[in-house]
């Protein structure tokens, strides 16, 4: 779709024009990297990760924090699929002490769905999260135990909670009866090959590239050291190191679930989790508000989905991404699914920033190549039926003569004499059907999913914009079909707003 050497270009460009030298200040060491499918294109390293002399390179060892929670997840759909864990029984089945924690009312309905998504009501806890990473289990038990208050009502709306989404590593606990670190290793990392990555400092060797922490309070000017947080019952949410390498793995691991085409790793990916699960990862289960928009990037809706947040990009689409920050440390990963393009960024200091540069790099990859937000095959039945009512309006014939196309509602919802009158005024401004208006494939504009198509009629003095939309019976019918004028770029209707449809990419093989 996009060709190796031209994303590269671009990818080192964008990366380029974000890392100026106020935004490299705020860490001691950074990295950011542009991925296509599992593979590093550009990569811009900067600094040093230990203060020692030494440069930051790819292989430099960064602690990822939240983003941990994606590998919570996708081990939790793990057991899930082999019916170890039921995310929709009472979470009190696994974690036993979660009896003591009622709302104002007396209940509790809190599901493992509830605490994966966000949604269990606990309050946001980011800074006590972070300072209690390291605590012990009994020590958490204790706080369970001791009836956790509900900020909001259980189940019912989004509250980012790190007590919350670590109680389901103690179900993995209770129904594996192994540490969750060592499951979320045996499920997840050791099979994807994701070597550098583990669950806490002391595990890798002396001679690894790891990034120190650091703490700044005059934006870049001093930077103080910030030993490690421990890893304890709440490590699970946050305690994870890795390289760019292999979060580039990971997050193709999991994008490449939305690919209609086979990957070279897909079987294996199947083995560890199946695609219909990962996508499960990337769909949104509790809205976010959107709250301030960020500069230049309209969003029509965020949501959690299960230790990923997903944005739907009016330009881009489907974005998948998670931050990560504890004091020392600010990373980021996020990726399109319609092209595998993504970005990762690392610092080793909380004052980064990663999520905005990542953001900001990936929007300007993504403009800089005119990514579409989807890819849309459709029904062999939406296009011979668009076809078919194509061929009537260049005959000049009534939409009736295509009935057994139809459902019963379409002659009825507009009556055939509106219709003609309607078309006829269009044709009025726009002028006669042009006899060399073109194959019919060239000439389709989008499709807002694989029941619907848009195409335009090229007239003397403009053009028409014509859309169908079909149901989805064993035999697809139309249920819908418009006609209107075009505005000035003859792809939609006048006065329409953007779309992300605008920019689905239509396949046609």
């Amino acid at each position: 779709m996009i060709g190796e050497a031209a994303l590269a270009g671009h990818a080192r460009d964008a990366l380029a024009a974000r890392l100026d030298d106020a935004t490299l200040r705020r860490a001691p060491a950074s990295i950011a990297a542009v991925t296509d499918r599992g593979r590093v294109v550009a990569m811009s390293a900067h600094g040093r990760p230990r203060l020692d002399g030494r440069p930051t390179t790819e292989k430099t060892i960064f602690r990822i924090a939240s983003m941990s929670k994606s590998f919570l997840a996708a081990t939790a759909l793990a057991l899930r699929d082999e019916g170890q864990l039921d995310l929709h029984a009472p979470a009190t089945e696994y974690v036993p002490e979660l009896a003591s924690a009622r709302f104002d009312d007396g209940t509790v309905s809190l599901t493992l769905d509830a605490l994966l998504s966000n949604r269990s009501g606990f309050a946001e806890d980011n800074p006590w999260g972070d300072a209690h990473l390291g605590a012990s289990r009994d020590d958490m038990a204790a706080v369970l135990a001791a009836g956790p208050k509900f900020a909001t009502r259980p189940g019912a709306e989004y509250q980012y909670s790190n007590l919350g989404i670590s109680l389901l590593g103690r179900a993995i606990e209770s129904v594996t009866g192994r540490p969750v670190e060592d499951v979320v290793r045996e499920r997840m990392l050791d099979p994807l090959g994701l070597r550098d990555t583990r669950a806490s400092a002391d595990l890798y060797g002396d001679d690894a590239d790891l990034a120190a922490g650091f703490r700044t309070f005059d934006d870049g000017m001093t930077f103080a050291p910030e030993p490690f947080v421990g890893t304890g019952a709440l490590g699970c949410i946050g305690s994870l190191f890795s390289t760019v390498h292999d979060i580039a793995r990971w997050a193709h691991f999991l994008g490449s679930a939305f690919d209609d085409a086979p990957t070279d790793n897909a079987a294996a990916d199947v083995a560890v989790l199946s695609a219909a699960s990962r996508r499960e990862l990337q769909t949104a289960r509790t809205l976010i508000p959107i709250g301030s928009r960020p500069p230049g990037r309209e969003l029509d809706g965020i949501g959690y989905g299960y230790g990923l947040v997903v944005e739907h990009d009016r330009r881009f689409g489907r974005i998948v991404q998670h931050a990560g920050g504890l004091p020392g440390f600010s990373s980021h990963m996020r990726w399109q699914t319609a092209t595998g393009i993504g970005v990762i960024v690392f610092g080793n200091s909380d004052a980064f920033g990663a999520g905005a540069v990542a953001a900001d790099v990936l929007a300007d990859v993504l403009t800089r190549v005119n990514a579409p937000a989807a890819v849309v095959r459709p029904w062999p039945e939406t296009l011979a039926a668009a076809r078919r009512i194509d061929q009537l309006i260049a005959e000049g014939r009534p939409l009736s003569d295509a009935s057994g196309l139809l459902t019963d509602n379409v002659l009825r919802d507009v009556p055939e004499e509106v219709r003609e009158r309607r078309l006829a005024a269009a044709l009025a401004e726009v002028g006669d059907v042009r006899a060399d208006a073109g194959p019919f494939t060239e000439r389709i504009v989008a499709a807002s999913d694989r029941s619907a198509l848009r195409w335009v009629v090229p007239c003397e003095r403009g053009a028409l914009v014509c859309e169908v939309h079909l149901v989805g019976l064993r035999e697809p019918l139309v249920q819908e079909f418009a006609i209107q004028v075009a505005d000035i770029s003859g792809r939609k209707p006048r006065e329409e707003s953007a779309r992300v449809t605008d920019h689905h990419l239509v396949a046609l093989d």
